[in-house]
C-alpha cells in the first residue's frame, strides 16, 4: 500500500479526519479521532537511513500504535522498523512502499485506532 491508498483506505473505514500540522514538515499527516482529536497514525517522509537503513533515499511511513507485547516481534519483520521520532515501547513505523502486505497494514491501523480510541 503506498501513501495515497493509506489515506483513501484509513478516510473510507474509519471515523477519523487528518491534518498536516507542521509547516517545517508540510508532508507529515496526522490522522487522528474524529470525536477526541487523538492521533492514531501518522505518515512522513524520511531518510531511509533513518530507519537504519544503507540505501539513499527516502521512504513514506506511518507510525502506528501497538500493543506493547508485540512491538519487538514486528520490529523484527521486513518493512517494520522502530518507531521513527515516536515512542519505541509502544509504537512501530511501517514502510508505505509495498513491502509490509495490506492485510498486515490494515490489521496494524485496526489496532493503533483502537489503543487510542480512549475506550
Amino acid at each position: 500500500m503506498n501513501r495515497d491508498d493509506f489515506e483513501k483506505f484509513v478516510i473510507q473505514n474509519y471515523d477519523a479526519s487528518f491534518d498536516y500540522p507542521w509547516k517545517k514538515s508540510p508532508r507529515n499527516e496526522v490522522f487522528r479521532h474524529k470525536n477526541s482529536k487523538k492521533w492514531f497514525a501518522l505518515v512522513m517522509n524520511v531518510q531511509k537511513k533513518w530507519l537504519g537503513s544503507d540505501e539513499e533515499g527516502v521512504v513514506d511511513v506511518v507510525n502506528l500504535k501497538c500493543d506493547k507485547e508485540l512491538v519487538g516481534s514486528l520490529q523484527k519483520e521486513h518493512g517494520i522498523f522502530k518507531a521513527y521520532h515516536m515512542n519505541k515501547e509502544n509504537w512501530v513505523t511501517v514502510g508505505l512502499d509495498g513491502i509490509v502486505s495490506d492485510e498486515k497494514l490494515k490489521s496494524l491501523v485496526r489496532m493503533s485506532y483502537d489503543l487510542t480510541s480512549g475506550k
